[in-house]
């Protein structure tokens, strides 16, 4: 390759579009802001949830109280049928070991339902697990440990 070759690809530079300039530049007399209106005065700008002047929807409707939606756990959940399928005895069921096996895509809060038999001894780490759940694999010979995240 020589040096003389070289160029910059298609579309990298860009010309400055240049308004208001007279007729013969194709962006004269109104420069693009069309004709009339507040937009297209010279400091002639609005703001998000402007409404022509109309008392806007953020002002006519009362905020008060206190929502609690940013601060919501969210948990997967698995059943013990399914963790029935995927573990032989004496194995650990944690977030790492679930992610593992495929029962949960990302790591995530787990909490462990009831649904479905389960038979196997295994030992639950988890974020939470139901009463029923937690009957049935005690029942089974295992044991649940319920870590304390916030």
């Amino acid at each position: 390759m020589h040096d003389f070759n070289l160029h910059a690809p298609e579309g990298a530079n860009k010309r400055k579009r240049i308004v208001g300039r007279g007729q013969g530049s194709g962006r004269g007399t109104t420069a693009g802001r069309g004709n009339k209106g507040q937009k297209s005065r010279s400091g002639g700008k609005t703001y998000v949830g402007f409404e022509g002047g109309q008392m806007p929807l953020y002002r006519r409707l009362a905020h008060r109280g206190f929502s609690n939606y940013p601060f919501k756990k969210v948990y997967e959940v698995i059943n013990l049928g399914d963790i029935q399928n995927h573990y032989n005895d004496g194995e650990t069921v944690n977030n790492v070991s679930l992610i593992e096996k495929g029962l949960v895509k990302k790591a995530a809060l787990i909490k462990i339902l009831s649904d479905g038999e389960f038979t196997k001894k295994l030992n639950f780490s988890v974020d939470a697990v139901s009463a029923a759940a937690k009957d049935k694999i005690e029942k089974a010979g295992g044991t649940v440990v319920v870590s304390a995240k916030k």
